[in-house]
């Protein structure tokens, strides 16, 4: 297939799209930001006195965050998931 843009032509190929829903990505991130707290938690006393304790609780925070993220991703491809679905029935495909 290609499409016509001006003067320029663009060839789109024929490939399998790739899974989008980002679930995976936030699971290695936010596993990341916990296995940094843990890491950091032996060194609470000299992060306090260097006035670097707050890099403790980002940790926790991006943590914190990764698992809201991780129930929006998988809200969503569980979404994604029923309208394939339903678009196959509709069209009366099989798989």
């Amino acid at each position: 297939m290609q499409h016509e843009f001006g003067r320029r032509t663009f060839f789109v190929a024929d490939v399998e799209t790739i899974d989008v829903d980002g679930v995976r990505t936030v699971e290695v991130g936010s596993a990341l930001w916990l296995i940094a707290f843990v890491g950091l938690l032996p060194f609470y006393g000299r992060l306090e006195d260097d006035g670097h304790l707050w890099w403790l609780w980002t940790c926790l925070a991006g943590f914190g965050l990764g698992l809201i993220g991780l129930e929006l991703c998988r809200r969503g491809r569980k979404a994604r998931l029923e309208r394939e679905a339903s678009y196959a029935e509709l069209l009366g495909e099989d798989d």
